[in-house]
C-alpha cells in the first residue's frame, strides 16, 4: 500500500465528510456523548461544509490517498485563523489534521504537516495555530513532536456540551521538527 498526499478539488467533499465523521468517531466514542458526537458530525463535517472550504480561495486542503483504490485516508485543511486570544500578522490557522486510526505511525500525519507548513510558508505565514481537545494526549503529542507548544486556551462546543481545547502554536521562520 502506498499513501500519497495530493491537494483536494470540488470532487473530494464527500469524501472529506465521511474521513471527518469516521476519525470524529474514532477519536471520541469512548469520551463525549453519542448524541453530541451525531450532532457534531452532522454540522461540523457536513458535505456542505467542505463544499464551502473548497471554493473558498482562502483555504487550502490536502488529503492522504491510498493505493490501490484511492480513497482518501486522512487529509489537513489551512485556513486564515479563527482562534479566539491574541493572534499575529502572519498567522495561520491548521484547522483540522484528521487521519484514520489505521493509518497512525507510518508518517502520513507527518507529511500532511509538511504539506501544510510548506503552502503556510510559501504563502508568508510566521506562525501557525491549531485547536485539540485538551484531553486529546495522542494529538497533543503529534504536535509537540511538530513543534507546537501550548499558546492559549478556547471553549469548543461539540452538541449540548462545551470542553477546553488548547490552543496551539509554531513559528515557521527557523524551526525544522525532527525527521521520523
Amino acid at each position: 500500500m502506498t499513501i500519497t498526499i495530493r491537494p483536494c478539488g470540488p470532487a473530494d467533499a464527500a469524501a472529506l465528510a465521511l474521513v471527518g465523521q469516521a476519525t470524529f468517531l474514532q477519536s471520541y466514542a469512548d469520551s463525549l456523548p453519542a448524541a453530541d458526537i451525531a450532532h457534531h458530525c452532522a454540522h461540523e463535517h457536513a458535505q456542505a461544509r467542505y463544499a464551502a472550504w473548497l471554493a473558498d480561495p482562502a483555504y487550502r486542503i490536502w488529503g492522504a490517498e491510498i493505493a490501490p483504490g484511492g480513497a482518501l485516508v486522512g487529509y489537513a485543511v489551512l485556513s486564515p485563523p479563527d482562534l479566539p486570544g491574541a493572534t499575529e500578522p502572519g498567522d495561520m490557522e491548521l484547522k483540522r489534521l484528521y487521519l484514520l486510526h489505521r493509518f497512525h505511525g507510518g508518517g502520513t500525519g507527518a507529511a500532511l504537516m509538511g504539506a501544510v507548513v510548506e503552502a503556510a510558508r510559501s504563502q508568508g505565514a510566521l506562525r501557525l495555530l491549531l485547536g485539540v481537545y485538551g484531553e486529546n494526549d495522542t494529538a497533543i503529542a503529534f504536535y509537540a513532536r511538530q513543534g507546537f507548544a501550548q499558546a492559549g486556551v478556547r471553549k469548543f462546543q461539540v452538541g449540548a456540551q462545551v470542553y477546553d481545547d488548547l490552543v496551539l502554536a509554531r513559528r515557521l521562520d527557523g524551526f525544522a521538527p525532527p525527521t521520523r
